[in-house]
């Protein structure tokens, strides 16, 4: 088994979490925080858009099972890369969608992929996902993990998180977990 990590900004961590961890070749999706200070790497203060953190996710896998590529375009089927700082209703730096590289080969294939995407005009305007190198990942608080399905009635899961999480699943049924 070889495991990587992938460190992927896409909006609220809690549906890219949730599709992440049903993918075949992942062993785990935490959800976190990266691009600001330790001291402010909590959900309040992350929420606030001062703090210069991304809601992210990371993204352990077997890269024998999956590849980091393959990875990558999943996480553009499960947000829309081309908002800026937004997802939906979530608005605000912490929600952009980012690729965090964590070496110079993750770069590469990301910006390449970033770069393809473009030219292939795969979506209706370009996509404005950055790719930045990780500087530090920070979990997120406890009650984040796993919480869609932790919590699949509460309001937002409910309205924002479901169909998204439904839709990946459907799209990439052959890539999930048995159930």
């Amino acid at each position: 088994m070889t495991q990587q990590n992938m460190i992927i900004g896409g909006g609220c961590f809690w549906c890219v979490e949730a599709a992440f961890n049903q993918v075949k070749g992942v062993t785990s999706a935490i959800s976190g925080y990266t691009g600001g200070q330790r001291e402010t790497a909590d959900y309040e203060t992350v929420c606030s858009g001062a703090t210069g953190h991304v809601e992210v996710v990371k993204v352990t896998f077997d890269s024998e099972q999956i590849s980091y590529s393959q990875l990558l375009n999943l996480f553009f089927s499960v947000h829309d890369a081309t908002q800026v700082n937004r997802q939906g209703n979530d608005t605000g730096t912490q929600y952009r969608s980012a690729i965090f590289y964590c070496n110079e080969e993750q770069q590469q294939i990301a910006q390449a992929l970033v770069e393809q995407i473009n030219e292939q005009q795969l979506f209706d305007k370009d996509i404005v996902t950055s790719v930045e190198p990780l500087e530090t990942f920070y979990a997120a608080e406890d009650y984040h993990q796993g919480y869609y399905l932790k919590n699949p009635e509460q309001g937002y899961c409910m309205a924002v998180v479901a169909p998204k999480f439904q839709k990946f699943k459907a799209q990439h049924a052959q890539l999930m977990k048995e159930s």
